[in-house]
């Protein structure tokens, strides 16, 4: 939003190869992909025209940009199937760069990989870190003036821009208080998270309590602990009450 109040966005070329996949058919594959920042908080991907392999079939609709101009929207043809509308090209944009590019809806393709890896979600953010870092810090979780959990082998995730995450292992946490949840959330750092909701004095609070049980591999030391939303609990380390941060799920 900030980006495209400014009538700015931010251009990279990537050196990584990207393909694109949809009903069965190589959509794209290039080693010359672009990361463009429409929105502030992740990055698209841009691929060139000419490493585009099916057919792009205009669908007579356009989408506006304050920033980058008049999109035309097309459906991405192939011999498995059509994507309605979920190519996107900006012919004549002000961005000069744009101008031969194609962005493909990232939910709308059936598979990306970057080199020979799958990617999910988003494509990932060079300028995003995450490191995880098992710790003897002692952490306590409570809620209502009930301990959730206590442990004194967290791992402590730090990911940019965001407030440290500590998984706690699962036999440190009072699991009578856990009811199962059916919700799940997807990260392209991470992987796949199921959720549970906590029952503490009567009342339910929902989806409080993470764990990835099968995360991506630059993840794995997060692998099966438990995780709650320190934004919504009473989180101790070393004893001392930590701030409750601001963030999208305050």
């Amino acid at each position: 939003m900030g980006n495209e109040q400014r009538g700015r966005v931010r251009v990279e070329t990537s050196a990584k190869r990207v393909r694109a996949y949809f009903g069965g058919d190589l959509v794209a594959d290039t080693t010359s992909p672009h990361l463009v920042w429409e929105i502030p908080h992740y990055p698209a991907y841009y691929l060139p025209l000419s490493a585009v392999r099916v057919e792009l079939k205009p669908t007579g609709e356009t989408k506006h940009s304050p920033s980058r101009g008049e999109g035309v929207l097309h459906d991405v043809v192939t011999a498995g199937g059509t994507a309605e509308g979920a190519a996107l090209t900006y012919p004549d944009s002000p961005i000069e760069e744009l101008r031969d590019l194609v962005r493909f809806e990232f939910s709308a393709m059936d598979e990306w990989l970057e080199e020979d890896e799958p990617i999910y979600v988003h494509p990932r953010d060079p300028y995003k870190r995450v490191d995880v870092l098992g710790s003897s810090r002692h952490v306590r979780v409570a809620l209502d003036g009930v301990t959730l959990a206590a442990s004194t082998q967290p791992r402590i995730l730090f990911e940019t821009s965001l407030p440290p995450r500590y998984y706690l292992p699962l036999s440190d946490v009072r699991f009578d208080l856990l009811r199962p949840s059916d919700t799940q959330t997807h990260c392209p750092y991470k992987g796949t998270a199921t959720y549970w909701s906590v029952e503490v004095n009567g009342k339910v609070h929902e989806d409080l309590v993470w764990i990835y049980r099968s995360p991506l591999p630059e993840s794995q030391k997060i692998g099966g602990m438990a995780c709650f939303f320190s934004e919504r609990v009473d989180l101790y380390v070393d004893g001392e009450l930590q701030a409750k941060p601001k963030t999208p799920w305050s």
